[in-house]
């Protein structure tokens, strides 16, 4: 989880491939409507990201005790509430950061839907994980590898369900 540009999309298939299970990405669950109406600068209502957030509830619900990774702004307590209606044993990974580093990664970026200009909305709109609520946070300073790896370290000392990671570290 975490706001647009924190690396949700670049970590997420390597943290899956690190644990050996499958990766969703997030955006792809929306529907072409969200897509048009942030790709035209215009945020999301919580009424617009309903339908998302099932979806990707239903994706979460349907590898439970199997194990996967998929990437979700879920900002809101409630989003994560939402998600972890559909699927219980949900653990959330924040991707936090600077803002002044996040928009330097957005402004790089090609063939994206998401507009810097969005980023403040996305920073406005974010409610920091909860001591109840299951997951860590990890700042996205540093290579995808480095974050990749510090992912794993906190995910396991938090005391998730991880299956052992494959292969060697990720560099």
């Amino acid at each position: 989880m975490g706001v647009a540009g924190t690396g949700k999309t670049t970590i997420g298939p390597l943290l899956a491939d690190r644990l050996g299970v499958p990766y969703a990405e997030g955006d792809d669950f929306h529907p072409a409507a969200n897509i048009a109406k942030m790709s035209a600068g215009t945020p999301l209502t919580d009424e617009d990201r309903w339908p998302w957030l099932d979806a990707i509830g239903e994706w979460a619900r349907g590898r439970t005790g199997l194990g996967g990774v998929v990437s979700s702004s879920a900002l809101k307590r409630s989003y994560r509430d939402r998600l972890r209606t559909a699927a219980p044993d949900l653990v959330f990974l924040h991707l936090a950061g600077e803002r002044s580093l996040i928009e330097d990664r957005m402004s790089h970026r090609e063939g994206h839907f998401m507009p810097t200009a969005l980023l403040d909305s996305q920073f406005a709109t974010l409610q920091p994980l909860e001591p109840d609520e299951a997951g860590v946070v990890v700042d996205v300073a540093g290579d995808p590898g480095d974050i990749t790896a510090r992912s794993v370290v906190a995910l396991a000392a938090a005391g998730g369900a991880l299956p052992a990671p494959t292969g060697p570290p990720t560099p």
